[in-house]
């Protein structure tokens, strides 16, 4: 069936191919299949493939019944992004190309994630966008959403919990399920209501009342389609599987168990995929031992558990829970390096010179027994001598030397990689701490020190080696990709920073890392440093999974890959199978060239389940941010801000919290917003507020249901009066 599949998806890029042709006029499908000379008898697989094609929005049939690409015909296809304010954007199927514009008189009954054709209205320039109508819906978006019943006499709407569906979606009473007002609901589409009439729909399932614990986060699991129970053919595959490591399971394998080694991670982490092992050889160089769970052993190719694994895609880390790509029993369990019991391992042993250069490495197939589970915390207390009554040293007595060795290397590695290039932008991740309500009680920056960074230093050299290698073997294998930033983005950019003094050398086309690392050096302690980082970050692309080697700009890297995360990430179990198959002589002929063609779709995959992952889990942080910021309504704070818009400035206060304050907020003037500066003038005072610019907020409002907190700025005077200034200093610390 799958090569089947494979075979129609080839057929299809050669008609694609055809038709973006330059010499190609539209044809009808005769003159089709005499061109690619097909046969008669495979007339009706053309015709199905054609019309895959153009429900894809590929290809257009004319009304004269001619084949063409939409471009031909001043067309194109996309999928509708909507906006809360009613218009919406087209999402272009080619990465890096810009989105299109479309009012809402263009909509044309389009909502959220359907995939329409357009026709463009209004060419791009340098200063806009293009614009375009909404001539036809391919294909509609999800059926069901999550949104908040609200409740009227004779029927019902839902309010969608994602804003970017401008429209409510009307209930009949019948169809109700007996919500009532205030219930979150999953409701599916019936009735789509072309043009200004709103969609229909009925309740699938009541998930509980907005103000019950819990239910604001299961809201978004169901907003982002987030599976929650394994199949049971998944769990009956799991329970064939041993709780532990069997001996028959050890033999064929490096035996590396007498090597000490140890796991750091967070104090709450339960699946522990990678534990290092390091000592300093005679003649000066470092032996680093990167172990990772072999979680190929268990999941076997194609098995419900590997299907299930691809589904999902990435484990998902929401504030209050995770959702595993693998079941407890493997991710907690038989899986994860635990201390003190035997483990299976993939092993990548390097020899480090003391400038950093790998000198060589052995992949291989390892039993392993971790020494001792290690936190950050412990692991920073006993290096920074911050181990006050000395009961971590005493405990680790015999580890401290590893560590220090481990200390020594990840600077050494850290060097070089600043050395060609590689950019580090410092912006504190958030840490949501919950009571057992879920309701958050502290929210602050995420702790970035010398173990977190050893961890980081001793990843990356690994996924640059293993990627490398496998790069140069030319054998199928998924890389991590971070293309090159778009020029146009680095223009505007240097346009911007020469007003600073600051200047981007080297040409804005193929501009190389260094460049934009030595702007960060460059501004490093001074009062735009925020506001040029900022921008310096956006100016980027995504990184992203592809089965070719592009390279990876931010890290200034030739080769990289993801290999170290195999419980939680697809991709890098994916590596794992490729590599196991490699040793064994498995990654050769017809096995290789299915691999190969495979690896795209694979690649394609985990880069959308990723996004998937990134923006549910962005959710439940703004989510409970909105819930911590409620007490301090009428409060007076120090922030940054981190974002200028048409509607006014994004303000970040010191524990990570984002909020807005309205253009109609800044009342005291009538101000003028000047974009390319990234600021806001007021027209008879001069005030400037300007991205990057320290500020003093008052929190006006916040708001659970649009996941926002509104702030208007304050004068440097009134934040030092408020009352309660004893909160700010608190949260400021």
């Amino acid at each position: 069936m799958k090569e089947a599949n494979n075979s129609i998806e080839q057929r299809k890029q050669v008609i694609l191919e055809m038709m973006k042709n330059p010499n190609y006029v539209p044809m009808k499908i005769k003159e089709i299949m005499m061109l690619l000379q097909i046969p008669t008898a495979d007339r009706d697989e053309l015709e199905i493939i054609l019309g895959e094609l153009i429900s894809e929005g590929k290809v257009i049939r004319t009304k004269r019944g001619k084949f063409a690409i939409p471009k031909s015909y001043n067309l194109v296809a996309g999928t509708f992004q909507g906006h809360p304010k009613g218009f919406g954007f087209l999402i272009l199927d080619e990465e890096g190309e810009k989105d299109i514009f479309i009012p809402a008189s263009g909509i044309n009954g389009a909502l959220h994630k359907d995939r329409v054709m357009c026709r463009i209205t209004r060419p791009a320039t340098l200063e806009k966008r293009a614009e375009a109508e909404v001539i036809e819906i391919l294909r509609r978006g999800p059926e069901s959403l999550v949104g908040t019943y609200q409740e009227s006499q004779n029927f019902g709407f839902v309010v969608p919990d994602d804003q970017k569906y401008a429209r409510d979606i009307f209930i009949p009473k019948k169809l109700s399920k007996g919500a009532v007002t205030g219930h979150k609901v999953l409701v599916k589409i019936t009735d789509w209501a072309e043009e200004r009439r709103n969609p229909e729909g009925k309740v699938l399932s009541i998930l509980g009342h907005v103000n019950d614990p819990g239910v604001d986060i299961l809201s978004i699991i169901y907003q982002y389609d987030l599976p929650q129970e394994f199949p049971q053919a998944v769990m009956d595959e799991v329970e064939n599987i041993p709780s532990e490591v069997e001996e028959k399971d050890k033999r064929g394998r490096k035996d590396l168990r007498d090597i000490q080694m140890v796991t750091i991670d967070g104090e709450d982490a339960k699946d522990l995929d990678d534990a290092i092992s390091i000592e300093k050889l005679d003649n000066g160089y470092f032996r680093l031992g990167v172990h990772i769970a072999d979680v190929t052993h268990y999941v076997k190719e194609r098995s419900p558990l590997d299907q299930e694994a691809y589904e999902r895609g990435t484990s998902v880390y929401l504030v209050d829970r995770v959702i595993p790509m693998l079941p407890h029993k493997l991710s907690n369990g038989i899986c994860s390096l635990n201390a003190h019991v035997d483990r299976l391992a993939l092993t990548c042993m390097m020899d480090i010179d003391p400038n950093g250069n790998v000198q060589s490495h052995e992949i291989m197939e390892t039993v392993i027994n971790i020494d001792e589970r290690m936190s950050y915390t412990g692991v920073k207390k006993i290096l920074m001598d911050e181990d006050e009554d000395g009961s971590l040293k005493e405990k680790y007595k015999a580890l401290i030397p590893m560590f220090k060795n481990m200390e020594e290397l990840a600077a050494i590695l850290r060097r070089k990689r600043f050395k060609r290039g590689a950019i580090d932008f410092d912006f504190p991740e958030t840490k949501v701490i919950l009571d057992k309500e879920g309701t958050p009680i502290e929210i602050k920056p995420y702790d970035r020190n010398v173990a977190t960074r050893i961890i980081e230093e001793f990843m990356l050299v690994c996924n640059e080696t293993i990627a490398e290698d496998y790069f140069w073997q030319e054998k199928p294998f998924v890389y991590r990709s971070h293309e090159d930033p778009d020029p146009e983005k680095i223009l505007a950019l240097t346009e911007f920073i020469n007003n600073f003094g600051y200047h981007i050398k080297g040409n804005v086309a193929k501009i190389h890392p260094k460049d934009m690392q030595k702007v960060l050096e460059s501004i490093e302690d001074t009062p735009e440093e925020s506001i040029i980082s900022h921008l310096l970050l956006r100016s980027m692309k995504q990184a992203r999974y592809t089965a070719e080697c592009y390279g990876h700009f931010g890290l200034a890297s030739k080769y990289y890959c993801h290999f170290t995360s195999p419980i939680r990430r697809y991709p890098d179990l994916q590596i794992h199978r490729l590599i196991k198959m490699n040793l064994h002589h498995q990654l050769e002929g017809k096995k290789e060239a299915k691999l190969a063609e495979r690896m795209p779709e694979v690649s394609k995959q985990c880069s959308l389940r990723e996004r998937r992952a990134e923006e549910a889990e962005r959710e439940t942080i703004k989510l409970k941010k909105v819930e911590y910021m409620e007490q301090f309504v009428g409060q007076m704070f120090q922030g940054v801000i981190t974002g200028t818009t048409s509607w006014g400035c994004y303000v970040e206060l010191p524990n990570t919290v984002e909020g807005l304050v309205h253009v109609n907020e800044m009342a005291d003037d009538y101000y003028i917003f000047d974009e390319p500066n990234h600021r806001f003038i007021g027209e008879h005072t001069k005030q400037v507020y300007r991205l990057g610019d320290k500020v003093f907020v008052q929190v006006l409002k916040t708001d659970t249901m649009t996941r926002t907190t509104d702030f208007r700025f304050v004068t440097e005077e009134e934040f030092y009066k408020q009352e309660g200034s004893l909160v700010t200093e608190k949260t400021e610390e």
